[in-house]
């Protein structure tokens, strides 16, 4: 009988020495899994640093590192995404890249000359 992607398990985890009992898909498990080293891992990080104690603090500061690197990450891909053109059609304007690229070019030789006196 082959195996159901979708069919739910139920996995036992150890976070920071405690266990727990985790419901996920089959196909979902390795995913589950490598989120659940990463929060042992920052818990560890952060008990282990001395700042915060007890369990439930450190799982507070854990997942609010998480949360802000991940919306950190989203806005990154936000910005990176809104450069690049929307359709796949989409035409690139050369003519205001070269204007944009000569008028960069006029800042950096106006600064750099003034620096001409300094060597």
């Amino acid at each position: 009988m082959a195996d159901n992607p979708a069919r739910t398990l139920t996995l036992d985890v150890t976070i920071l020495g405690r266990d727990f009992k985790v419901a996920c898909k089959q196909d979902e498990r390795d995913a589950l899994m490598e989120a659940v080293a990463l929060l042992d891992r920052r818990m560890r990080e952060i008990r282990d640093a001395g700042k915060v104690s007890g369990t439930d603090r450190i799982a507070v500061m854990a997942g609010l590192n998480i949360a802000h690197e991940l919306l950190r990450e989203r806005r990154s891909a936000a910005v990176a995404e809104s450069s690049v053109p929307a359709k796949v059609g989409e035409t690139f304007d050369a003519e205001a890249a070269r204007r944009r690229i000569q008028a960069m070019q006029a800042t950096i030789d106006e600064t750099l000359a003034g620096q001409e006196n300094l060597f």
